[in-house]
């Protein structure tokens, strides 16, 4: 390199700082769009990952919580969104082609969809199970 092609530290500093910019910007749009409804998020995703759900407009989200992460539960932005959907039949067709496509990318982050096995789900499940026996 010649003496007039070398970078001085202004230009590094110069490209540094348009970097630290770019990525201010880029967090800020993220951070608009996590704002939105919970609803909305969850429609995002079923929109990008699974497509053919969406067609036929079967997504009603009953109910839509924010849960804390576990590990610092005074975080202002929580972690986890908890989904409950008036149809079963819904969330098995979500879940099925979630499983088949293997990994569902929201936001250019992969994340995961798990089906919920709470108390409460368990407890009819078995009532089903034993209902089906008889």
């Amino acid at each position: 390199m010649s003496e007039n092609q070398k970078e001085k530290p202004e230009d590094s500093l110069r490209l540094l700082w348009n970097y630290i910019k770019q990525q201010y910007s880029h967090n800020r749009c993220a951070r608009r769009r996590s704002g939105q409804g919970k609803e909305n998020v969850f429609e995002e995703i079923v929109a990008e990952n699974v497509h053919n759900i969406v067609k036929e407009n079967v997504t009603q989200v009953q109910e839509a919580q924010r849960v804390p992460s576990k590990k610092i539960p005074n975080r202002p932005k929580p972690r986890h969104i908890i989904i409950k959907m008036p149809k079963i039949k819904d969330k098995e067709k979500i879940l099925k082609a979630v499983r088949e496509k293997q990994f569902v990318i929201y936001n250019g982050a992969p994340i995961r969809l798990l089906a919920d096995f709470s108390s409460e789900n368990l407890q009819a499940r078995r009532k089903w199970h034993e209902v089906s026996r008889s």
